[in-house]
């Protein structure tokens, strides 16, 4: 098989910023509804969702008013506290910059599809130095249904008129992975950013597709 496209997820794969997406709307509720997402909840309920998905469910729990102006209102916050942690924390990421250049250089094509809105996604993609480097990138706001939804990944494929089995789609969280395994594109799943690099992509490729990898 020749692949011709690679998607990636961003954040726990070509960022590192699951904690900073966890640590910026647990600031803005314990600010607006003196409550916080514990740990174990984040992880098994609330990652890789986005924060309107997150409200909703908060909502369903009773922690959380159902009063849209209260979700709009935490929801702005969590999302300016973002901002301030990506300035703060956001780096350049050689291994990240290599991979895509590595990929391009072997004419496949490479974009990011992320349950966040392109505002923060674009300013981290940037910040990590691969932006620029893009074919697509889809946000949460380019599509109807978020992941676990796997309209977003149809979404890059129909745009680069390529199908599934000539793409690979890189992901980590379980609402991520579910909505990559709906798509019958090849699936590379990584525990987090640090597994993401050229070497393991070529080896991903070798075993998945018997290819020299070049």
């Amino acid at each position: 098989m020749n692949i011709k496209l690679v998607i990636f997820d961003m954040d726990g794969v070509l960022v590192d910023a699951c904690e900073w997406h966890k640590d910026a709307l647990n600031t803005a509720l314990l600010e607006l509804c003196n409550y916080e997402i514990s740990e174990e909840e984040h992880y098994s309920v609330f990652n890789g969702l986005p924060t309107k998905t997150k409200l909703q469910k908060l909502s369903e729990l009773g922690v959380v008013s159902k009063d849209e102006k209260i979700h709009k209102q935490i929801n702005n916050l969590k999302q300016e506290k973002t901002i301030e942690i990506i300035q703060e924390k956001a780096q350049y990421d050689k291994s990240k910059v290599d991979l895509v250049l590595w990929l391009k250089s072997r004419n496949i094509k490479v974009a990011c599809f992320t349950n966040s809105i392109r505002k923060t996604a674009e300013l981290m993609l940037d910040k990590a130095g691969v932006l620029s480097k893009l074919d697509l990138l889809v946000t949460n706001q380019d599509v109807k249904n978020p992941k676990p939804d796997p309209e977003g990944y149809f979404k890059v494929l129909k745009h680069f008129n390529i199908d599934p089995q000539n793409a690979i789609i890189v992901e980590d969280s379980p609402k991520g992975l579910k909505a990559a395994n709906a798509t019958e594109c090849s699936v590379f799943k990584v525990d987090n950013a640090a597994q993401v690099y050229t070497e393991n992509m070529r080896r991903f490729i070798n075993e998945s597709f018997n290819s020299n990898g070049r």
